[in-house]
């Protein structure tokens, strides 16, 4: 009681033009909070809708690059193959740090020989990637004609929704006979002392 009576008191002491500027001012607090809080949230659901419609974009291309990986090797008759493979783990070094992340490493697969084909494939696992760097590094991937993810499996990371983990297993190609019966030089040697780093 003793609280009420000294706001009651203090109103009554206060003039009319003081008391007006109360009321006005218990009214308009709320309103402006009201705004505030409003402003915020919609603010935050622009942010979140742009995050998501780059999410999406983004997905889109992923898949894309999935689906032209699938295509490469359908394509193999018009590709120019080198004599050896090249080293698929120097290559997918260099095209995570185009993408800036390091490459922890790569499992290699048995080659197979098929039709005068020789497959070299490798798998590799990489974490906590953005959506734009796993991008990059898939495109850089795939410069090459002779070079295709023949497997991509994508999950978000479990820590961090805004990030990605990925399993790929990446192919390379190669012709012996085709690359000797042309007598591409300066081509087939690099690649062939690139392979045979491995």
């Amino acid at each position: 009681m003793a609280i009420t009576d000294r706001a009651r008191d203090t109103w009554d002491r206060i003039s009319p033009r003081e008391r007006r500027l109360v009321v006005i001012g218990g009214i308009a607090l709320p309103l402006v909070l009201a705004i505030w809080l409003g402003l915020a949230i919609r603010d935050g659901l622009i942010a979140i809708e742009t995050k998501n419609a780059k999410t999406r974009k983004a997905l889109i291309v992923l898949a894309d690059l999935k689906a032209r990986g699938t295509a490469s090797a359908s394509s193999a008759a018009a590709i120019q193959f080198p004599k050896e493979a090249l080293s698929l783990p120097t290559y997918l070094s260099e095209a995570a740090t185009t993408a800036g992340f390091k490459l922890k490493g790569t499992t290699p697969r048995n080659p197979v020989n098929r039709d005068g084909f020789v497959t070299e494939s490798v798998a590799i696992n990489v974490d906590d990637l953005d959506l734009e760097q796993l991008k990059t590094f898939l495109e850089a991937v795939e410069t090459k004609d002779t070079v295709a993810i023949t497997h991509l499996s994508i999950t978000r990371d479990r820590s961090d929704k805004s990030k990605v983990d990925a399993k790929l297993e990446v192919s390379t190609y190669a012709h012996p006979d085709e690359a000797a019966g042309s007598g591409s030089g300066s081509g087939g040697t690099s690649s062939g002392s690139s392979g045979t780093g491995r």
